[in-house]
């Protein structure tokens, strides 16, 4: 497993990064036996945010009391605070939670705009007054639509940009990976799974592998997850003619509109979770589970009937989707599985 430098933060992590998001669905116990698997096996690299639920509370008790030595792992947290007041909540909280006197990288989370210096929210100067008490290291910002994603990295105002990174990336997000190099910007890959779309992981770490200056981070919830990864630190999977034919398969198979499951979109007039539901198909047979069939499911899908077309989701997608088509198209298909026609594992 190589290391890549994050720009000009000059972090240099292993090129495999832990994903904290879904360890907020699994048990404190076993939260703290995951992270430490993952530290104990070479990663180093570790995202979690104040939206997360009790995701920084778990990294503190597996890191907080000497369990690592804390420079020797990176911490990246994220507030998606909108004023100076909530700015200093989150991160006094995100410190406590962590158990740490300081957050690696700090990230506003979600990000509708490019907030620079000098603005009437005092936004910006929220984070150089924080990385001048200490409290932080390093200033990021995340990002779903790509004008802001490329704002951000060309502003010379942030050290790492965090976007939706995967082998089913277009070419217009894959320039971004040349944009984050050239600005000296440490590129954070988020989604690098695509939201669970993506189910091989030799592959889309062989794409991750070509690049430098960008981390993967992996959302990891269960120890068999993780143990794919940990093999690739001694191992790393490379781009060869079978993988890159493999890709090219799959980019074939997903051309055209698919919803990522960002969550850009809600919340909904009528409370459809559309970030699920609008992607249910892809779902049931690239990560096909009895799960999705369940009466809970069953019930949530039936929500897109009552779909009333108001609008409100389409300028939110920061892909352009037609959203209540794409639902009606997965409810129907989704129907279908459900009476036997369409057959899932």
């Amino acid at each position: 497993m190589k290391s890549i430098t994050l720009g000009k933060t000059e972090i240099s992590v292993p090129q495999n990064g832990f994903g904290a998001l879904p360890i907020q669905r699994v048990s404190l116990d076993e939260a703290v036996r995951i992270l430490r698997k993952a530290y104990d096996g070479g990663i180093r690299f570790f995202d979690t945010a104040r939206a997360y639920s009790d995701s920084e509370e778990k990294l503190g008790e597996a890191f907080g009391d000497g369990y690592v030595d804390r420079k020797d792992i990176i911490i990246a947290s994220k507030t998606p605070a909108k004023t100076p007041e909530d700015f200093w909540k989150d991160l006094d909280t995100s410190l406590d939670k962590l158990k740490t006197d300081y957050i690696d990288i700090f990230q506003f989370h979600l990000m509708n705009e490019c907030w620079k210096s000098g603005e009437e929210n005092g936004m910006y100067e929220c984070m150089l007054e924080a990385k001048k008490q200490g409290k932080i290291r390093h200033i990021g910002g995340t990002a779903h639509k790509l004008g802001v994603a490329k704002e951000i990295a060309e502003s010379g105002l942030y050290e790492t940009l965090q976007y939706p990174i995967s082998y089913l990336a277009d070419e217009r997000e894959l320039e971004l990976i040349d944009i984050c190099n050239r600005n000296n910007v440490g590129l954070i890959c988020m989604k690098a799974l695509a939201g669970g779309l993506i189910t091989d992981s030799k592959a889309a770490m062989a794409f991750m592998n070509q690049y430098d200056g960008l981390i993967p981070i992996w959302g990891i919830q269960k120890e068999s997850e993780l143990g794919e990864w940990l093999s690739f630190m001694d191992d790393t999977p490379e781009m060869d003619d079978e993988i890159r034919a493999f890709i090219s398969s799959e980019q074939e198979a997903l051309k055209g509109e698919f919803c990522r499951g960002c969550g850009y979109c809600m919340p909904c007039t009528k409370n459809i979770q559309i970030n699920q539901c609008n992607r249910m198909s892809l779902l049931l047979r690239r990560a096909p589970s009895a799960g999705w069939l369940s009466d809970y499911w069953q019930a949530e899908m039936k929500k897109v009937n009552e779909c009333i077309e108001c609008g409100a989701c389409l300028p939110k997608c920061p892909y352009g989707l037609d959203i209540p088509g794409l639902l009606k198209k997965n409810y129907a298909d989704y129907q279908e599985v459900l009476s036997g026609r369409v057959v899932t594992q």
